[in-house]
């Protein structure tokens, strides 16, 4: 038996692969490698013919941001005047809007800013939780940053975010969990074991979250596979992540816009190797956002269980020019399309019930 043969009868047999089977399997399988064995594992997860998509909006309260990342065309530098953060009248409309469009959260992020301090970002949860509408919010180097502008602790950071109304956490700034890409494109932004301990200290708090990966830029195989197994370890210790997201970098108006953009091929390989390693993790999130809603269907056969959110605003990957929208109707046209039931779930996959 081939030694690719073998890693495909483990991952038939719902059993894990180790770093250089994961390796092998990236380099000396194809696509449809990778495709078919992805598919086998959802199914193993999900028998049921149901894809999950939740209605949000990405609500961005700032763009002013010290954290000048490479990768990034949305911030705006302190002294820009261009910068703004959002209003609590502002927010209130967007969230208003959403609730109208049967929402029921939204993504919370913004950038580091260097003035507005902790205290801030509780009133502004208060508010927020007087509409009823759930919060995930606040990515781990948010919360780095609350941190070193308190003075705290992360443990109580969170706790005190909490307490304010967040409910839950979004798995973005990891980008890659290996510090050599990190100090190369985001020097100032939380280190990988920064980031990981944020996520555990949420999970221990009893928060679920997501993770991210945001591949195709610096980093290599061995790196993206770093990144996998750091939140496959977290996983085992903890259970806290509901879903995982990968998405390919998106360099145009950013510092790498001379790097090519990944292909629909990369990004569905990567997708089906992320379900494969990530055997703890119950959900894989297709990404329309970047791939568009054709490879986002295919996306349903290699790996993923999940459309991700209607997205009813979203700034940071428009600011790189991709600008893909979908209603909830054509999300659902979609799955229906490629033979599944659409299916509205809230952030922790609970189902919401049709009205």
């Amino acid at each position: 038996m081939s030694n690719l043969e073998s890693i495909r009868q483990k991952i038939l047999n719902s059993a894990r692969v180790s770093a250089q089977e994961s390796l092998t399997l990236f380099k000396e399988g194809n696509l449809y490698d990778l495709g078919f064995l992805a598919h086998e594992v959802r199914l193993q997860k999900h028998p049921e013919p149901v894809v999950t998509y939740v209605i949000d909006r990405n609500i961005n309260y700032t763009d002013i941001c010290i954290s000048a990342c490479k990768f990034c065309a949305f911030y705006k530098a302190p002294e820009d005047a261009a910068g703004s953060v959002l209003s609590f009248a502002e927010l209130q409309k967007k969230i208003e809007e959403t609730q109208e469009l049967r929402g029921t959260q939204i993504l919370l992020q913004g950038g580091l800013h260097p003035d507005k301090q902790l205290e801030f970002y509780e009133e502004m949860l208060r508010f927020i939780k007087k509409t009823g509408i759930h919060i995930h919010g606040f990515s781990p180097p948010e919360i780095c940053h609350f941190a070193k502008i308190s003075g705290l602790p992360v443990a109580a950071v969170i706790e005190r975010l909490r307490r304010a109304g967040l409910d839950s956490m979004p798995g973005g700034g990891a980008e890659i969990l290996s510090d050599r890409v990190r100090q190369l494109a985001a020097p100032r932004k939380c280190s990988a074991d920064e980031w990981i301990d944020v996520m555990r200290q949420a999970h221990l708090q009893g928060m679920k979250t997501t993770a991210t990966m945001m591949f195709g830029h610096i980093e290599t195989l061995e790196e993206r596979l770093e990144h996998l197994l750091r939140i496959r370890d977290l996983q085992d210790e903890t259970g806290g992540f509901t879903a995982f997201i990968p998405w390919p970098f998106q360099p145009d108006n950013t510092a790498y816009s001379d790097i090519s953009k990944a292909t629909a091929h990369a990004y569905l390989k990567m997708l089906a190797w992320s379900r494969v390693v990530l055997d703890n993790v119950p959900n894989i999130q297709a990404s329309w956002v970047t791939q568009g809603p054709k490879i986002a269907q295919v996306s349903l056969f290699f790996g993923a269980n999940d459309f991700g959110s209607t997205m009813i605003e979203e700034n940071v990957v428009a600011a790189a020019g991709v600008a893909f929208r979908l209603s909830e109707a054509e999300i659902r046209i979609l799955v229906q399309g490629a033979g599944f039931m659409p299916q509205q779930r809230t952030m922790d996959y609970s189902f919401v019930a049709a009205d």
